[in-house]
């Protein structure tokens, strides 16, 4: 006689239910896909009053009553794009216990949506700062594999000299607090202007290491006092005052979504010409 498979001890650890929770969440434009994760290992997340703080998990959209931090998932909502000029002081979290000033504060959107931070930027850094509801950009945004590159302009301490840019570019080992540690990715540098006591120049990045552009000056002797993100990739600061935001224009979210979904081949061609 054949062996049944035994019955999942959990509805939602059936994988012939649905889809994914995390995927499901992500394109509901709860959070990216990574963030929707975090927020189920919290226990953030019942489906049909039970708490699902394990995965994979699997749910049925069409019937299942799915709730996100005290909140009814909606099915169909509207996608909200902003770009934002953060001030620095601010926290890009949603939720933060020491009480700190949060970047989506400054935006009071009509559609009242829920929106976060799209990549690293911390409190004392200033700039572009994207926000939405779309999950599932917000994923391939901050995934390193698909490579939207990040510039920003730093203002150091000390003359960087030539031997420092060639370093910087090459990439330099940074120790991680959960992991060995790894060779920074290439990035490309431009000096702006430098006298004897300070140097402004511009740095592009192709991943978001937490503190990254400060931890690789400060391994070179140049403390940053000054960072600003002007480029996320097509998207500039450009026309924004300091705190002020506004919403993607069509043309903007369209060259977003070009560079953010762009094939196989193209990200290849990109790594080829790093």
């Amino acid at each position: 006689m054949a062996r049944r498979s035994p019955k999942p001890r959990h509805s939602y650890t059936d994988a012939s239910r649905g889809v994914r929770i995390q995927k499901l969440l992500a394109d509901a434009g709860v959070a990216s896909r990574r963030a929707a994760e975090a927020m189920i290992v919290q226990g953030l997340v019942t489906v049909n009053g039970e708490v699902v703080d394990a995965l994979p998990a699997w749910v049925d959209a069409s019937k299942d009553r799915i709730i996100v931090d005290g909140r009814p998932l909606r099915r169909s909502i509207e996608l909200v794009y902003v770009l934002l000029n953060k001030p620095a002081g601010y926290v890009c979290t949603n939720s933060d216990p020491e009480g700190r000033r949060l970047a989506s504060g400054l935006v009071d959107h009509p559609s009242k949506a829920r929106l976060y931070g799209v990549g690293r930027l911390d409190m004392d850094s200033s700039g572009l700062l994207l926000l939405t509801n779309d999950g599932e950009l917000a994923n391939r945004l901050t995934h390193p594999r698909y490579e939207v590159h990040k510039e920003y302009e730093v203002l150091v301490k000390g003359g960087v000299r030539p031997a420092d840019i060639s370093r910087l570019e090459e990439g330099i080992f940074l120790p991680e607090a959960d992991e060995p540690g790894s060779r920074t990715r290439k990035a490309h540098l431009r000096i702006l202007r430098r006298d004897g006591s300070r140097t402004l120049l511009t740095m592009e990045l192709r991943e978001g290491r937490s503190r990254q552009i400060r931890r690789m000056m400060a391994d070179l002797g140049h403390p940053v006092k000054r960072l600003r993100r002007i480029r996320m990739g097509p998207l500039r600061l450009k026309g924004l005052a300091v705190g002020a935001w506004r919403d993607l224009t069509t043309a903007e979210l369209a060259a977003l979504k070009r560079e953010a979904f762009a094939d196989a081949a193209t990200i290849h061609r990109r790594r080829s010409r790093a």
